[in-house]
């Protein structure tokens, strides 16, 4: 019989950092992690809707999807003719790759919130034609390329798109905010319920 260590577990670090980030605050950590989770959808939701409001009023949604991923046959310069060297370098770095990513990603979630409550000229209540998600995402994709994203579902997707790319600055403040916004909303409100029901 051999007496093996038991493998770490691979939130292990996450746990300590957290459980050091509870015991320098002073707050509970089952508070601090529920914090952090509400945060970090509000992060997520806020930019998505300013963000998508901010395109629309700029009209810089379809510039940008263009910009991003000519359609096919266009000429390496914007609409107008005028060549956008900046884009040109930026789309043909791995970070140009990403964005693109996320705005096929973003493709593929628009049209399905936009079908599910009728936004984004989408018909509310219609139905994919039972594809998958992977011919879904290629459909996304073709669209993207093709040129045939306008309007409002441009300017979401670039929207969608941003949001993804602020990911680290969203994580980093919602962490230093945690704390704050557990002792003056989650452990208020707990407290209030846990006396409700003590009576």
């Amino acid at each position: 019989m051999s007496s093996t260590m038991p493998k770490p577990s691979r939130f292990a670090p996450y746990k300590e950092a957290l459980a050091a980030i509870s015991q320098r605050t002073r707050t509970p950590l089952p508070s601090l992690v529920f914090s952090f989770a509400v945060l970090h959808e509000l992060t997520a939701i806020l930019p998505v809707v300013g963000l998508f409001y901010g395109a629309r009023a700029l009209g810089v949604g379809e510039g940008i999807v263009r910009a991003v991923a000519p359609p096919q046959g266009e000429t390496e310069s914007n609409p107008e003719g005028a060549p956008s060297a900046l884009f040109m370098r930026l789309r043909d770095t791995w970070a140009g790759a990403r964005f693109k990513d996320w705005m096929v990603e973003g493709k593929v979630r628009v049209e399905r919130v936009g079908r599910r409550y009728g936004w984004f000229g989408f018909e509310k209540g219609s139905r994919t034609d039972g594809t998958s998600l992977e011919a879904r995402t290629a459909q996304a994709e073709s669209a993207l390329v093709s040129g045939r994203i306008a309007g409002d579902v441009a300017n979401a997707v670039v929207a969608y798109a941003l949001t993804k790319a602020l990911l680290p600055l969203r994580i980093a403040l919602s962490l230093y905010l945690s704390p704050a916004f557990s002792r003056t909303f989650v452990q208020p409100i707990g407290s209030a319920f846990t006396r409700l029901f003590r009576r």
